[in-house]
């Protein structure tokens, strides 16, 4: 089976620069679906699931293999050279975004810039670096979704999205977890919440965007402050948007700094 339909990508727009969307933990590529028509244009957009979600072929997916981000930049760069994909742009949101960093560092003809939504290279507090969560809250989190799926699924999508005002954002994402195969929801939490991707931000060498929310449990502001200082010559942007989905929350706010950051696109 070609990785495209692996991993259910789609291919659309008029540009011949490519544009691929890798979206994040619990989701599927529906997540871009208001920000990817601002792009049609001018870029070959790409998107696609992560092994595991949405349309993807669940029988392709390996625990060993997906015990680590590793396994998902593997997939990542196999789709783009499958499309033949060169100094494109890749905007990748929550895990993605370090998902794209492995793949970036790996392979550096693939993308000229990257546009990294809500990142985080670690989420566990260490010594003077602040993630996010102690150690122990992100075990009560992982033995919370051991034990009930579906209570974890409806508790924990309305922290991640924020938004309180507007519930049908954290419907949205509960129903995404909620559809997701349990098996592989608990496996992909364990790879993603315990990951530890600090050390591969220096060697980005791409241009680098980073897309940060003025709000965001998950990703806190001193994170997006630290992916920002450790990538060579990156651009922060803290968004008005709050919660850690801006792509559905905040999707003007969020194409209208792409568009600023982009050298072709920005005035």
């Amino acid at each position: 089976m070609s990785v495209l339909r692996r991993l259910n990508a789609h291919v659309s727009g008029s540009g011949s620069r490519a544009m691929v969307f890798a979206h994040g933990y619990g989701c599927d590529q529906n997540m871009w679906r208001f920000v990817v028509p601002a792009f049609r244009d001018e870029y070959r957009i790409v998107t696609f699931d992560l092994m595991g979600a949405g349309g993807s072929d669940l029988s392709a997916y390996q625990p060993e293999k997906y015990a680590s981000l590793n396994g998902f930049s593997d997939d990542l760069i196999a789709l783009c050279q499958e499309l033949d994909v060169e100094g494109g742009v890749l905007v990748g949101h929550s895990v993605s975004a370090m998902i794209g960093v492995l793949a970036a560092n790996r392979e550096p003809d693939l993308f000229d810039d990257l546009i990294l939504v809500g990142p985080s290279p670690r989420y566990i507090n260490d010594q003077s670096y602040l993630g996010g969560f102690a150690e122990t809250e992100i075990a009560e989190l992982l033995e919370f979704l051991d034990s009930n799926h579906m209570g974890w699924a409806g508790s924990m999508a309305p922290l991640i999205m924020g938004n309180t005002d507007r519930p049908e954002l954290a419907g949205e994402l509960t129903n995404s977890f909620c559809r997701t195969d349990p098996a592989i929801l608990k496996h992909f939490a364990r790879t993603t919440f315990l990951s530890d991707n600090r050390a591969d931000l220096r060697k980005v060498q791409a241009r680098c965007l980073v897309l940060q929310c003025s709000e965001d449990v998950i990703a806190p502001l001193a994170v997006g402050q630290y992916v920002h200082d450790a990538i060579p010559g990156s651009k922060l942007v803290i968004l008005r948007a709050t919660g850690h989905c801006p792509n559905l929350s905040a999707p003007d706010e969020t194409i209208a700094a792409m568009k600023a950051f982009l050298p072709e696109l920005a005035s």
